[in-house]
C-alpha cells in the first residue's frame, strides 16, 4: 500500500476487513505533547456534566475530556511514569487506555485512517503494524498478533472528576491544532434508532445496535451490562468464573454524541467495575441516589469505588478493566458475549 512501510507480509485477518473511514492515515491528529491545566482553569470552558475519561496511574490523577478526544481520537502520554496510549471512538462511543511499552520498547500510536466493524484502526510509527483499538490486537505487520495491555478508565463527568479527585489535572484545549472543542461533529449519532456508520457486519438482535452496554472480560469471557437495566437497578451483583463482580451506574453524565453541543447533550450515566471482594469479604451493594451502600458493614461508596462513610471508610474497592461501549461494536468482536438480563 502506498506510503506504508508496513511488512504487509504479516496479517491476522483478510485485508479486505478494513474501511477506509475516509481522512488518511493521522488525518485525525492524534496528541503527542498533551498539555494539561488545573481544575480551575478547566472550569472556565468545562460544564458540570460533560464526560472526561478518567484515569489514575501510581498517585497521578488526570482528565481527559471527550470534547477534546472526539476531534484527535488518540493521545500519546506519560502518567506517573507510566507511557500510556488513550482512545476514544466516536463510531464505538468508547473510551480504552492501554500501556503503550511492548518488549521494552515504546510505541507511539496515531490513526491509520482505517476503521474494521466501525472501530478504529490505530497504527505505531515505531514498526507501522496496524491495531484494532477495541481489542488491543496487531492486526498486520511484524506485530501481528501482538496484545497491548488494556488499563481502567472509565468514563465519569466533570463535576464527578473534580469532586473525587480533587488534585487531578485536566488535558488542555490549547493542542496546537485549531478544533471547534465542545462541538459535536456527529449530532444525533448515538440515537438507538440511528444505524451503524461504515458497519457493514453482523447486527444480532440481542440488543439494539446502539444500546450503551458496560463491557469487561473475565478469564476470557465477555459480559455486557446493558445501560438500559443499570439505569433501573442502580447497582449490580454478578459473580462469573468464581469473581464477584459489582457494577455501579450512576446519572449525572452528557453523551458526547448527541446534541451539537456536549454540554446541552442528554444525560446517559456512568459506569465504573469492581471486584467485589475486599479483605476477603464479599460486598453487595445497592444504590442510594448518587451513592452505593454495602449491606455486610453499611458504608458509603462513590463511584470511584471509595469508601467514603461508614466502618469502611478510607477502603478502596479493585477496578476491572471495563468499556462502555455501543452494543454493536462491542459485539462484532465479542460475539459469545453474555448479557446480563437484570436481577430479576
Amino acid at each position: 500500500m502506498i506510503g506504508w512501510k508496513t511488512d504487509f507480509s504479516y496479517h491476522t485477518v483478510p485485508f479486505a476487513d478494513f474501511l477506509s473511514g475516509g481522512p488518511p492515515r493521522d488525518g485525525i491528529r492524534p496528541l503527542d505533547r498533551p498539555t494539561f491545566i488545573t481544575q480551575d482553569e478547566g472550569d472556565e470552558w468545562l460544564s458540570a456534566l460533560e464526560p472526561v475519561i478518567s484515569f489514575e496511574m501510581n498517585g497521578e490523577q488526570r482528565a481527559y475530556p471527550l470534547q477534546i478526544l472526539i476531534w484527535h481520537e488518540v493521545v500519546n502520554d506519560v502518567v506517573g511514569g507510566v507511557p500510556v496510549t488513550v482512545t476514544f471512538c466516536p463510531l464505538c462511543n468508547s473510551a480504552i487506555v492501554f500501556e503503550r511499552t511492548v518488549d521494552g520498547r515504546v510505541l507511539d500510536f496515531g490513526t491509520s485512517g482505517n476503521l474494521r466493524n466501525s472501530d478504529l484502526v490505530m497504527w505505531d510509527r515505531q514498526t507501522e503494524s496496524w491495531w484494532q483499538r477495541l481489542t488491543g490486537e496487531a492486526l498486520v505487520g511484524r506485530m501481528a498478533g501482538t496484545k497491548l495491555n488494556f488499563l481502567a478508565a472509565p468514563i465519569m463527568s466533570w463535576q464527578d472528576f473534580k469532586t473525587h479527585q480533587p488534585d487531578g489535572l485536566v488535558l488542555s484545549k490549547d493542542t496546537g491544532f485549531r478544533r471547534n472543542y465542545g462541538e459535536n461533529p456527529y449530532v444525533g449519532y448515538d440515537r438507538i434508532d440511528n444505524p451503524p456508520f461504515l458497519y457493514s457486519g453482523n447486527l444480532d438482535g440481542c440488543l439494539q445496535s446502539k444500546e450503551r452496554v458496560a463491557a469487561i472480560t473475565v478469564d476470557g469471557v465477555d459480559f455486557a451490562f446493558p445501560f438500559s437495566i443499570l439505569a433501573e437497578e442502580g447497582a449490580v451483583n454478578y459473580q462469573t468464573n468464581g469473581v464477584d463482580v459489582a457494577v455501579f451506574f450512576k446519572f449525572g453524565t452528557n453523551s458526547a454524541l448527541g446534541d451539537a453541543q456536549i454540554s446541552f447533550a442528554a444525560d446517559i450515566g456512568t459506569t465504573a467495575v469492581f471486584n467485589a471482594i475486599l479483605k476477603g469479604q464479599r460486598l453487595t451493594f445497592t444504590a442510594a441516589g448518587d451513592w452505593f451502600t454495602d449491606a455486610e458493614t453499611g458504608s458509603t461508596w462513590n463511584i470511584l469505588g471509595e469508601a467514603i462513610d461508614g466502618p469502611m471508610t478510607g477502603e478502596r474497592l479493585t477496578k476491572i478493566v471495563h468499556a462502555d461501549h455501543f452494543w454493536f461494536a462491542w459485539a462484532a468482536f465479542k460475539p459469545d458475549t453474555l448479557i446480563y438480563q437484570g436481577a430479576g
